[in-house]
């Protein structure tokens, strides 16, 4: 948790990362650099500097929880 409560983000975490305006997945953090997919595929990743921009959608907790209800 942050100094404010608010939990960070972190691999499998669901998030709209603001500055490429997308929501994906976090699949890799290393050095403070976030690799992202797309929700519905893995093609296409993209890199994110921080995780200042990022707003966490769906935790990697609550993700299969939700493709159980959904499928």
């Amino acid at each position: 948790m942050s100094i404010s409560g608010e939990r960070k983000v972190w691999v499998g975490d669901q998030v709209h990362d603001g500055i490429a305006d997308r929501e994906g997945i976090i699949t890799d953090a290393k050095g403070g650099m976030y690799v992202l997919r797309p929700v519905f595929t893995w093609a296409g990743t993209w890199t994110a500097p921080d995780d200042k921009e990022m707003t966490l959608t769906l935790s990697r907790e609550q993700r299969p929880r939700r493709r159980r209800e959904e499928g």
